[in-house]
């Protein structure tokens, strides 16, 4: 098993220049509601609307001359393409990041804004997936890996390093979870330096293959439902290194229905003018369900990314 703590020492010293380090507020009416103080991390803010910058760009920074002259591959349909494309753009390398035929127009839109190119293949992620791992093997690329990957786990991490500079005490963290290379990092650098901080991920009923993972023991294969936390949905890579680290570090595990996470939503654009997407409604309705726990304590919300339709947010907050 990986060493988080180092890994996330050594992905911060790499994109300090590079990676914002997001605003912490507090959240005055979700601290009313708990009877402590709870802050929001707003990862929504950070360089392409998510978290998930830090990752792509500590892999990225992270290659050797050879690595970069063979050239880099992504396959995505979401926030880790924009992710690795701006980290390309940053050190001045080309890549391909391969999607489905249908992908969102809006995002294609975002996409071209960089100098990367742009493959197409099949009609949704996983065979958009396949494909960029299989030109990676045959042209010996480096593949970026959205969640599993040391170096993507330890540069998600840098989030928690940034708490405990902005945070004095810090009784719990909630994260939300896809494939887990985001709880991983957070959780097992904050195990290492703040032992007591009680690290909760936050889940979709739709969608909690990390969650089902975990209580059978190894990565589990299961169907996921439509859900407005997108980000987060979908299957985990069965040699994937973040399962052994959730087990090992994440302490509770919290699953919210749909309109619980539009509610989420929609609570953080009336009290905070923030747009979430729904991977980050997910940790609000989270906090929602258990805040009667932290009464009188300090807790944090990670707020992941604020990628979301814009159509999908305006139905979303006027029904």
């Amino acid at each position: 098993m990986i060493d988080v703590h180092d890994e996330v020492v050594a992905a911060e010293a790499r994109i300090r220049p590079y990676a914002r380090q997001t605003p912490l507020e507090e959240a005055f009416g979700l601290s009313e509601a708990a009877q402590g103080r709870v802050y929001l991390k707003l990862e929504n803010l950070q360089a392409t609307g998510s978290f998930k910058l830090r990752g792509a760009l500590n892999k990225v920074l992270a290659l050797n001359d050879e690595q970069r002259r063979r050239g880099i591959i992504a396959a995505s349909t979401g926030n880790h393409a924009l992710a690795v494309a701006h980290a390309l753009s940053v050190v001045g390398l080309r890549g391909s990041i391969y999607l489905p035929e249908n992908a969102s127009p809006q995002k294609l839109a975002m996409l071209r804004r960089y100098d990367v190119d742009l493959m197409f293949h099949g009609t949704d992620g996983v065979e958009a997936e396949r494909e960029a791992r299989r030109v990676s093997e045959a042209e010996g690329r480096v593949y970026v890996s959205p969640y599993n990957d040391p170096h993507v786990v330890g540069g998600q991490g840098t989030v928690a390093a940034e708490l405990l500079r902005e945070l004095d005490e810090v009784d719990g963290v909630l994260v939300s979870v896809g494939g887990g290379g985001f709880i991983a990092g957070v959780a097992g650098y904050l195990k290492a330096a703040r032992p007591g901080v009680e690290v909760i991920g936050c889940l979709p009923q739709n969608s909690p293959v990390m969650y089902e993972s975990i209580r059978a023991g190894r990565v589990v294969d299961m169907p996921s439902l439509p859900s407005l936390s997108d980000g987060t949905a979908g299957g985990i890579e069965a040699d994937a290194i973040t399962f052994a680290l959730c087990q090992e570090y994440v302490d509770d595990w919290v699953l919210v229905d749909e309109p619980a996470i539009a509610r989420g939503m929609r609570r953080m654009f009336d009290e905070h003018r923030l747009v979430l997407e729904g991977s980050a409604g997910v940790t609000v309705a989270s906090f929602l369900k258990i805040k009667e726990r932290f009464a009188g304590k300090t807790v944090v919300l990670i707020l992941c990314g604020s990628n979301i339709d814009i159509d999908k947010f305006k139905r979303l907050i006027c029904p």
